[in-house]
């Protein structure tokens, strides 16, 4: 995050001895990134954050590739993934690549018999449908629909939700996630021309500090493997935190967008970036106000980008027979643009209502099995004319 923040109580100055009240020492932990030179938080524990009781049994969890090479576009139904009472079970991944995991779930219950530490990846996870708490280590975040969750690496966590009926879209990034450095000045500050500032994010607001010792579950990804551990404390034992390294949330509907006189292309749009990759926000907004403005997206060449769509809500004007939950996947190597009839039902309106979440990679997706059994095998042809 380009911002300090901090929460709870810390000593005056940082690697020095921090005492309790009733006699004893609290325990400090750099939590950081990218080694040392990265961004950190210091942590501050009652009890060791070292102590494993424990090592348990490993699930493998590698994604493997239904279709590996192919330049057929997709149009999956995301609503048809199958539901799970657990959140990790409930996570499908359908597509990946050497740079990122993008999954579906549609959990139906809270995490409350165990803790997670994804060590693989940063999470983002946006919430499509459902409302409750992202607790984690160092502190809590309450959530809601069209809340993009930002999880860093490492950070350990649990997802509360409040009724059974949860839609997420997942994106696990192997390298860091940050705002674009075009929207930042030398100081990380987020620029005036941004579409958003740093008064949209919402860091952790409310600590729950855990004095507890006995057994306690840890779920770890790392290297697509899923171990388990059990811990002697606590994992939510911290008193206080500070630092650039910490969990927040942003909602689309904070994202200004950008217009303009004519249309403008999908950077405009961008809301995070990582190494290969990049995220983009469309939410409602003015139409272009040329005239004899093409409101609808130009047709445009995928050469060296996989660009996917995740359908949110509204009446996307570029696609026929498009609704919440659909994921479109166009691939580099052919052009894509607008259905028949888009362009011409686009000209002259004013504005639209659509929500969507595009992630654009460039190194090719790969499918999964899940993907393939949720996808509408005409879409491919689905810009043909009579």
């Amino acid at each position: 995050m380009p911002f300090y923040s901090k929460l709870g109580k810390i000593p005056h100055k940082r690697h020095t001895t921090f005492k309790k009240e009733e006699g004893g020492y609290y325990y400090e932990q750099l939590f950081g990134t990218e080694g040392f030179s990265g961004t950190a938080s210091l942590i501050y524990h009652v009890h060791r954050p070292t102590m494993v009781k424990e090592i348990g049994e490993t699930i493998d969890l590698t994604p493997y590739a239904a279709v590996e090479k192919s330049v057929r576009s997709q149009m999956l139904n995301g609503f048809n993934v199958r539901s799970e009472e657990d959140f990790l079970d409930s996570r499908k991944i359908v597509m990946f690549n050497d740079d990122l995991n993008i999954a579906l779930a549609s959990p139906q219950e809270s995490m409350k018999n165990y803790f997670y530490k994804n060590a693989d990846a940063d999470e983002m996870i946006f919430v499509h449908e459902g409302t409750g708490t992202l607790k984690t280590m160092l502190g809590n975040i309450p959530f809601g629909p069209g809340d993009y969750l930002i999880v860093p690496r490492g950070i350990i966590y649990q997802i509360h939700f409040d009724g059974k009926e949860n839609r997420l879209f997942i994106v696990e990034s192997f390298s860091p996630m940050y705002t674009p450095k075009r929207y930042r000045n030398e100081f990380g500050q987020l620029l005036e021309h941004s579409p958003y500032c740093e008064r949209d994010f919402r860091a952790p607001s409310e600590l729950e500090t855990n004095d507890e010792k006995g057994e306690f579950l840890m779920k770890i990804k790392k290297q697509n493997v899923l171990h388990h551990l059990t811990y002697a404390s606590h994992p939510f034992d911290v008193v206080g935190w500070d630092g650039y390294n910490f969990p927040y949330a942003i909602n689309i509907k904070d994202f200004e967008p950008i217009t303009g006189r004519v249309h403008l292309p999908p950077p405009i749009h961008q809301q995070f970036e990582a190494h290969n990759f990049v995220i983009c926000s469309f939410v409602p907004r003015m139409y272009d106000y040329h005239p004899e403005a093409v409101p609808a997206p130009y047709n445009h060449s995928n050469i060296d980008s996989d660009e996917l769509l995740y359908y949110v809500d509204g009446d996307f004007m570029s696609r026929n027979h498009v609704e919440r939950g659909f994921i479109s996947l166009h691939p580099m190597g052919i052009p894509h643009g607008p259905h028949p009839g888009a362009m011409e039902r686009s000209i002259g309106k004013k504005e639209t209502g659509e929500t969507a979440v595009m992630v654009d990679t460039f190194k090719p997706l790969k499918l999964t099995q899940t993907a393939l059994d949720i996808s509408d095998k005409d879409y491919a042809y689905s810009w043909l004319e009579d």
